[in-house]
């Protein structure tokens, strides 16, 4: 099997788990938001401990202690995600799956957008287009909804605030997400040891394979993102951009066809406008590639390192 392909698999096995998400979270109730986020960072933690121990790569660990910017910097990553998690979480379990997905689908306009004001960079007009549609989209939705969407803003925000600091640190998918689930592992395993002593803890309190369930939020938050960081290593950007869009349909399709969430015409015409936004963003950047390979070739653009980023 050649590296593209395998790439390929690793990629849509990646955004197929995350695209079914709803349905794994949705089994967790009757736990609360905060308990389940609590258990996928414990069980987190513990599964890629396992994985790095298996694989003797816990050197790594001394020489981040010496970093201590990389630790600030490991901080605010953990920070942005787990309020991302928080907030896609709470929206599962309050029957908003169709407004989780549509942060999903913003979330690479709001990475263009970090970038010109985070780190100055310039936009071509297309991508300008794109977030002129996709202001627009914003506007149609919080008609429809009678207010902003703010949960698909702070899951399209928080990822796109998270995805920008791991592009600075640079450091491996297991053992990335090993530190930032370390960070977080002592409130979590506060917040379990409270919901335990008041007697408000769901889990082993509801049945064995509630219990189960969220045991295994660990290696289920792990594994998707392992296979992306094998698939970000073997296939080009452009490649990746396309995939990315398999996880928001399927949560949408769990919305709308499973869980029967409405779907109104001014909603539908909201990520209408998200989706024309996305096509003019994808179209230019697939543009953008071809004409860079084709500069490269000539010899006119050094060639670059492929950048792997993790989710």
């Amino acid at each position: 099997m050649t590296s593209l392909r395998l790439g390929y698999l690793y990629g849509l096995g990646a955004y197929l788990l995350w695209g079914f998400f709803p349905l794994y979270f949705k089994l967790l109730r009757p736990a609360g938001p905060l308990e389940i986020l609590a258990h996928r960072v414990v069980w987190s933690v513990a599964f890629v401990a396992l994985l790095l121990v298996a694989l003797r790569n816990i050197g790594f660990l001394r020489a981040l202690l010496r970093r201590p910017r990389t630790l600030a910097g490991i901080g605010a990553a953990a920070t942005l995600i787990a309020v991302n998690w928080f907030t896609y979480i709470y929206g599962v379990n309050s029957d908003r799956v169709v407004e989780t997905a549509l942060g999903y689908f913003i979330n690479p306009l709001v990475v263009v957008l970090l970038g010109v004001l985070v780190l100055r960079e310039r936009l071509r007009p297309a991508q300008w287009s794109a977030l002129g549609v996709g202001a627009l989209a914003v506007a149609v939705l919080t008609v429809d909804y009678g207010r902003l969407p703010y949960l698909a803003l702070i899951l399209a925000f928080s990822f796109g605030g998270y995805s920008l600091v791991k592009k600075r640190l640079g450091l491996p998918a297991a053992e990335g997400l090993f530190v930032e689930s370390a960070v977080l592992s002592l409130p979590a395993l506060g917040y379990l040891g409270w919901l335990a002593a008041t007697g408000d803890a769901a889990f082993g309190h509801v049945s064995a394979g509630h219990t189960a369930l969220l045991v295994l939020a660990g290696a289920l938050t792990a594994i998707p993102l392992l296979l992306f960081a094998g698939a970000a290593n073997r296939l080009p950007l452009s490649a990746l951009g396309m995939l990315q869009y398999v996880a928001p349909i399927l949560q949408l399709g769990c919305g709308v066809l499973i869980f029967h969430e409405p779907m109104p015409p001014a909603r539908l015409a909201g990520f209408a406008l998200v989706w024309l936004a996305l096509i003019v963003f994808t179209a230019d950047a697939v543009r953008q590639a071809r004409h860079t390979r084709r500069l490269r070739l000539d010899g006119t653009v050094p060639p670059t390192p492929a950048v792997a980023t993790s989710r």
